[in-house]
């Protein structure tokens, strides 16, 4: 059973925010959060941390204005996800409208697999001949590829955010954050990101050169916010004071109806309104259709969706990613049920160490690679264990996908394998929560062994127990349409949670809806009062637990958030249940 803790925060910032302001309720919601001062939960673009600050930035502007000027061949080499394509979508759009000639090519996972290999530069010079290329979202640890592409002389500019390799590619020039030296401080940047500081800089190097006219008007860069919000929350990267900068000013444009036509149609496909997207439409809506074509197909698709300013190309791009996210559903579906039909067997079969596992690794040949992730994701939600799902790669080869928990750093445990056996990984990379490897089918069950033994060197048995973090319980005061409206129009995501408390109710009423889901009517539990008749003075609520339809029990202790319900054009206040347990067995941690 999952363990609940209430958010600890410093007593003097709670004050320190209070004092500027805000009600005691938001004050510690963010003091949770690490913000120390009102000044951090600014969101105008002139807070943005200058471009100036990325290391070699100024430089690669100059190459690209050079390049541009000399009319030059540009092509930007892409990665297959969202921030890929919205990374690729931004510098596609700017540099057209500077002035350059520039293309895109895009790896399919199934051929090429990460990043700029030998194989995509030798495919780039075949197809597109250009004479300089542009990293997007990649590139940081292509060094085979640049040696490739020097070779064929053809110069690389690299933008990532990924970590690097002991050794950095040998590229005319390099901007990531995460490179040595690089003084940025926003380390959390999205590739996305990345890019748009670049053409930021870029614009900044041609108005020194005069190229700005009346006639050749400067471009308004902030019209590109909406994709850059887009990567970045579907990238789910840490949403630091920058990015929540980036994402805010994106939604904005959203909502005001300013953003270009693939959103705009990814967001009608979907059946959702422009005027009230948040966080939770980027994350879950738009990003795992964008993510569709580059996990079943080729985000070629999902690329012109965002480059085109033709409503009905945009459309008809829409609707067929939407038609590959449905697939993906599908085949997740199935993969899912047969994941949890193998553990239930292990769990089942006494010789089997599965209760006792810190970890989990499953393979079935019948699996979809690009799927694999999403699977570990859900296995890894449902066990709270480290977990690597691995399908069918190139002959004698299975590629694997893995996801982690917190405590458990996915990459320096790979990293840790390859140290204590070196012929059990062909390739690995990624970073904490993540990563992808490739090992030779012969060494899957070695492979299992290795893995298991850096768990449990690694982990703990308290780690393997998930917590839920909220941020205690609300006074009925706070209870009301406009605190649900705030938090809903404000930017939640990885690092930065949405709100979400705690508290014992009364379970009044419940009804199923949908087939799949319980209505209810709570009433919250007073524990100062005698009995449940003093209740009655207290207000209920309309709450909703999706995905249940078992009857709960007449007292519970659950986790909820504020919603909004939108039905027949009125907006009620409503709980949305993530969590619940029976009082008799409650598991709370007061941690403050």
């Amino acid at each position: 059973m999952p363990k609940i803790t209430i958010r600890s925060y410093d007593s003097h910032t709670f004050q320190t925010l209070s004092e500027c302001g805000l009600s005691p309720v938001l004050a510690r919601i963010y003091a949770a959060r690490g913000i120390e001062n009102a000044d951090q939960l600014e969101t105008e673009l002139a807070h943005l941390i200058p471009y100036e600050q990325f290391k070699n930035i100024t430089l690669m502007a100059a190459l690209l204005a050079d390049a541009i000027a000399a009319k030059k061949r540009l092509l930007i080499v892409a990665d297959y996800d969202s921030d890929g394509a919205t990374a690729c979508a931004v510098g596609i759009r700017i540099l057209r409208k500077l002035g350059a000639t520039v293309d895109y090519l895009v790896p399919n996972r199934f051929e090429f697999g990460y990043g700029l290999t030998p194989e995509i530069v030798q495919l780039a010079h075949a197809t597109k001949q250009p004479d300089l290329l542009i990293t997007v979202d990649n590139g940081i640890a292509s060094v085979d590829g640049v040696a490739e592409a020097n070779r064929l002389g053809m110069q690389v500019l690299i933008t990532d955010h990924h970590l690097p390799g002991d050794t950095l590619p040998a590229a005319i020039a390099i901007i990531n954050p995460n490179q040595p030296g690089c003084p940025f401080p926003s380390k959390n940047i999205a590739g996305v990101g990345v890019i748009f500081y670049l053409m930021l800089a870029l614009r900044a190097e041609l108005r020194q050169r005069g190229a700005f006219t009346t006639t050749t008007p400067e471009p308004n860069l902030a019209s590109f916010l909406d994709l850059v919000a887009l990567g970045t929350v579907a990238d789910v990267v840490k949403l630091d004071n920058n990015n929540r900068i980036l994402v805010q000013q994106g939604l904005l444009r959203i909502r005001k109806g300013r953003c270009c036509a693939g959103i705009h149609a990814l967001l009608q496909v979907a059946r959702r309104d422009y005027q009230q997207i948040s966080t939770y439409e980027l994350g879950f809506i738009l990003g795992p259709r964008l993510n569709a074509a580059g996990r079943l197909d080729d985000m070629s698709l999902g690329i012109e969706c965002l480059i085109t300013d033709d409503e009905a190309y945009a459309m008809q791009c829409a609707q067929q990613l939407d038609e590959l996210n449905r697939q993906r559903r599908e085949i997740e579906s199935t993969m899912q049920e047969s994941a949890l039909l193998k553990l239930e067997d292990a769990l089942q079969n006494q010789q089997s160490k599965i209760q006792t596992a810190y970890s989990i690794c499953l393979f079935d040949p019948d699996w979809h690679q690009g799927v694999i992730g999403i699977l570990a994701s859900r296995i890894k939600d449902k066990y709270h264990r480290p977990v690597i799902i691995f399908a069918p790669g190139n002959e004698h080869e299975m590629k694997g996908s893995g996801r982690s928990i917190n405590g458990f750093h996915l990459r320096d445990a790979l990293d840790l394998v390859v140290k204590q056996h070196p012929e059990l990984i062909l390739k690995f990379g990624g970073h904490a929560a993540a990563a992808g490897l490739t090992i030779q089918a012969c060494h899957f069950e070695k492979f299992c062994e290795a893995f298991e033994q850096v768990a449990q060197t690694l982990l703990t048995p308290t780690d393997l127990t998930r917590v839920i973090e909220t941020d205690g319980d609300l006074d009925l005061s706070d209870i009301n349409m406009e605190l649900a409206e705030y938090l809903d129009r404000q930017v939640w995501g990885q690092g930065f949670p949405q709100p979400t408390f705690n508290a014992r109710f009364y379970v009044e009423s419940q009804r199923i809806v949908g087939e799949k889901h319980l209505k209810l009517k709570l009433r919250k539990f007073d524990a100062n009062t005698q009995g449940q008749a003093m209740q009655k003075s207290v207000e209920s609520y309309d709450g909703i637990l999706f995905f249940h339809s078992d009857p709960l029990p007449d007292l519970i202790d659950a986790v909820y958030r504020l919603q909004i319900n939108e039905y027949n054009g009125k907006s009620t206040l409503q709980f949305l249940l993530e969590h619940w347990s029976d009082t008799d067995n409650p598991v709370i941690d007061h941690a403050h």
